[in-house]
């Protein structure tokens, strides 16, 4: 099914979109309250998740006046913070509040801004329920995208992700049988040109100094392991059913293109802009509407050069492993996912190597044997499994 409606087709949005914000206190949930902010007239704030940051969800809540709230983490029931909700909110606690935050009635729009696998369950709610879906929880699709896919109507499902909303944009208006291939665009992050054994030396701090981007800590990591264009590769293969190896990862260090399409006839479109995520946040929530500039426009005639360069897959062994897995396909990107995610966090908390990250992700994908994604529960024992294993590698290399 194609993402995107017929112009003759479309049903027309509320003059003012109501939104839930999941995962509101972190990067991108703080910066989809800015475009929040910016467009009061567009979009109410009407439901809030975080996932154990009590304080900055009342803070947030009364600034905004949503009358829904969840917190993800149960044992913060008791938090003092939560004294101060203003009166006629409601509050639930654990992952099923926040999956019921999707689901409310008047809810028009969720942006899934959670996290990790824990974003999944939210995003195939919103989906099912009939809400536009704004995500920017890329594991949902990686994980479940045999699942998520098959439920996203036309116009329902926007990424949030600056590469994918960047297709999303170039495919507007074309045919899908004219798509040729996909340049997905990277910045290279912090470690662009170094070789294996200086990557081997590399700490969690500077792993963390993205070159051009601002972002949680999670994420930055997989962006200097490039195991997030990984992640991406698969993404985009669910999203504009492409095949594995027809989405080409090219390094633009400027991180001005933030992606590319090329069709049939070997014309290339491609979405230039500031590296702000301010913008493909606001995209999704005003599609098919472009709304005033939630940022300082690029100056391009006082721009430096752009420069092109090819991924070094044999350097950052995560991205052809990531890459192998979303061909594998089945169960086994959610294994793949799920180790990431432990030894993306044993990285930072210094319990291994750099280049360990692709070691554990590899030995868990050979422990593993995919077959073909049947439901949640499914991929919950698939990730649960995977996680227990990433540890047991994990102590392994410690000893």
């Amino acid at each position: 099914m194609s993402l995107f409606e017929r112009p003759g087709a479309r049903s027309p949005r509320p003059h003012v979109l109501r939104v839930a914000v999941l995962g509101c206190s972190g990067s991108i949930g703080m910066q989809t309250l800015d475009v929040c902010r910016q467009h009061t007239d567009r979009l109410k704030v009407v439901a809030l998740s975080v996932n154990s940051s009590c304080e900055r969800l009342v803070e947030v809540a009364r600034e905004f006046g949503a009358t829904h709230l969840a917190v993800a983490d149960a044992s913060r029931k008791d938090d003092v913070a939560l004294e101060e909700i203003p009166s006629g909110c409601e509050i639930g606690f654990g992952p099923d509040a926040v999956m019921e935050l999707a689901e409310l009635p008047d809810v028009d729009c969720v942006v899934n801004a959670v996290v990790g696998e824990a974003g999944m369950a939210a995003g195939y709610a919103a989906l099912k329920a009939d809400k536009i879906l704004a995500y920017a929880n890329k594991e949902s699709i990686v994980v479940a995208g045999d699942l998520l896919m098959p439920l996203a109507k036309p116009g329902k499902l926007i990424p949030v992700d600056s590469e994918h909303s960047a297709i999303y944009q170039c495919l507007v208006g074309e045919r899908d049988a004219d798509l040729a291939r996909i340049w997905l665009t990277c910045s290279g992050g912090p470690f662009y040109g170094m070789t294996r054994e200086q990557l081997s030396h590399v700490t969690p701090g500077d792993a963390l100094a993205h070159p051009t981007w601002t972002m949680g800590p999670k994420i930055t990591i997989d962006c200097a392991t490039l195991t997030n264009k990984g992640l991406e590769v698969i993404e985009a293969h669910h999203l504009f059913n492409v095949g594995i190896d027809d989405i080409h990862v090219l390094v633009q260090r400027q991180s001005r293109i933030h992606s590319m399409v090329e069709f049939a006839d070997g014309s290339v479109k491609a979405q230039l802009g500031p590296s702000d995520m301010r913008i493909p946040i606001q995209y999704a929530l005003s599609y098919p509407e472009r709304w005033s500039a939630p940022t300082v426009p690029v100056d391009w005639c006082r721009e430096a050069p752009v420069t092109f360069g090819e991924a070094d897959e044999k350097t950052f062994g995560c991205l052809a492993i990531i890459k192998e897995a979303g061909r594998i396909a089945g169960t086994m990107p959610c294994a793949a996912n799920a180790a990431n995610e432990v030894a993306n966090a044993a990285f930072r908390a210094g319990e291994c190597g750099f280049l360990d990250i692709e070691r554990i992700i590899s030995s868990v994908m050979n422990a593993t044997k995919a077959v073909p994604v049947d439901n949640l529960a499914q991929l919950a024992e698939v990730d649960a499994r995977s996680r227990q294993l990433a540890r047991s590698f994990i102590r392994e290399i410690r000893v």
